[in-house]
């Protein structure tokens, strides 16, 4: 019994080769590139939806509900027949679902921050942005996922794009890329503020006048000039509807387009680089 004893007990004897192999400084693993760090996150980001089904829910239910009710609701009386306004407001309950659920990622942010979730990743040697980016990344399949939940719901009830598959399947490629960059804005918020209703709230005030009064639901044409001023020309959110219509449409609308790729790429360069300031100092 004692020969068991002494040998179990010099089993565990550290060899001065073996930890000398350990921690040699070669065995380190290299460091994650950018690119695999903020992909990582994007995974990350995805599990907590696999874990949390009910996520899902303005991705699936809630555009399914917008595009009914506006459709049957309103569809008689401002175009004639359901049909008919299904054709026009389709791709602008599009925008205005995908746009509304931007948010999240702000307040997905904020969750984190209370946590002390960010304040592990603040440790790790890794791309300082990536935990960020990771969270964009996740949030662009969501954003594919409800634009096409609404396209299938509208091609149910009969709505057909004129510019095929390969215009709406464009139509929802500048959609998710805009609001990839819209979100950079909810994830300053997501760091400045202090609670997650305070970025709900901030949230909704901007995004509920973006979304109605725009062009959506109706032709700006016939509104009152001086609103026509900020919906024409002022809303982003109207010259994103009018570059995605266009494009399911058949007919690319230049201008437009190269409106959303400037305010996109502005969206980043400034948000994104106030997101990294409060970041670093947060």
């Amino acid at each position: 019994m004692s020969t068991d004893t002494s040998a179990s007990s010099t089993a565990y004897v550290p060899v001065a080769e073996t930890l000398g192999t350990v921690l040699a400084p070669s065995s380190r693993p290299p460091r994650p590139s950018a690119l695999s760090a903020s992909v990582t996150f994007g995974w990350r980001a995805m599990l907590k939806i696999k874990h949390v089904p009910e996520q899902l829910f303005d991705v699936t239910a809630f555009p399914i509900m917008m595009t009914l009710m506006f459709t049957f609701l309103f569809g008689g009386a401002l175009a004639g027949s359901p049909g008919q306004y299904l054709q026009f407001v389709l791709p602008g309950i599009m925008v205005q679902s995908v746009v509304m659920i931007t948010m999240y990622t702000g307040i997905e942010v904020n969750k984190d921050i209370e946590r002390g979730v960010f304040d592990r990743f603040r440790t790790l040697p890794i791309w300082r942005p990536s935990p960020m980016v990771g969270y964009l990344l996740g949030d662009m399949l969501r954003y594919v996922m409800a634009s096409v939940v609404i396209l299938v719901v509208g091609l149910i009830l009969g709505f057909r794009p004129a510019g095929g598959i390969a215009g709406a399947a464009a139509g929802i490629a500048v959609l998710v890329g805009f609001s990839f960059a819209f979100s950079w804005l909810w994830t300053m918020l997501g760091l400045l503020l202090r609670s997650e209703k305070s970025v709900m709230g901030w949230s909704m005030m901007v995004l509920f006048p973006l979304t109605f009064l725009s062009n959506v639901f109706v032709d700006p044409s016939t509104m009152p000039g001086w609103l026509q001023v900020f919906v024409v020309h002022i809303n982003p959110i109207s010259h994103l509807v009018a570059s995605v219509r266009s494009l399911m449409s058949g007919q690319p609308n230049v201008a437009e387009l190269g409106w959303v790729l400037v305010a996109g790429v502005a969206l980043v360069a400034i948000f994104g680089s106030l997101t990294m300031r409060l970041y670093n100092r947060k």
